[in-house]
């Protein structure tokens, strides 16, 4: 695996060297820090959980409680995949952007499982409809194109044996 090539080590000029270097280091404490909130998250989940299941009726959920139940997990998840963006940036030289979307597309996700459709507006489900359906068209491309590419690789391959 291949570091980033925006961001080498080595450079002809020291200062943009240990720029370059602080950076690195700030990513990685940023993974450090994602890891920790993602033990929160899960703590936060379970404790939620506890809370809701222990109060009358005892060990019963109500629809509101098992949304925010769903919000904590799909929140968790997506520090977990913004966690994985995290490492991919340290370790290879490509924007993990078929990752990226699928943050996304869990993010909006999220704010649609927990919608209170008595608190907003028309143009406001319309929006997010529009930005699910740029996100998924987005990720099919993508996809489409990354096995475009896989095809092709596999072609060439072929070709030198």
């Amino acid at each position: 695996m291949r570091e980033h090539e925006e961001l080498p080590t080595e450079h002809d000029e020291p200062l943009i060297a240990f720029l370059n270097k602080t950076i690195r280091v700030s990513v990685k404490v940023l993974a450090v820090l994602m890891v920790l909130v993602i033990f929160w998250g899960v703590g936060d989940v379970v404790y939620v959980l506890y809370l809701n299941l222990m109060e009358p009726p005892f060990m019963l959920l109500s629809i509101a409680d098992i949304f925010k139940t769903f919000a904590a997990f799909l929140a968790v998840l997506i520090a977990i995949e913004i966690y994985q963006n995290i490492i991919l940036y340290l370790r290879t030289d490509v924007i993990p952007l078929k990752l990226v979307i699928a943050t996304a597309l869990m993010a909006i996700a999220r704010k649609v499982i927990i919608i209170d459709f008595k608190d907003i507006s028309a143009m406001y489900i319309f929006a997010t409809s529009a930005v699910v359906l740029s996100l998924g068209i987005t990720y099919y491309l993508i996809s489409l194109h990354h096995k475009e590419n896989l095809l092709d690789s596999d072609k060439e391959e072929s070709k030198k044996l």
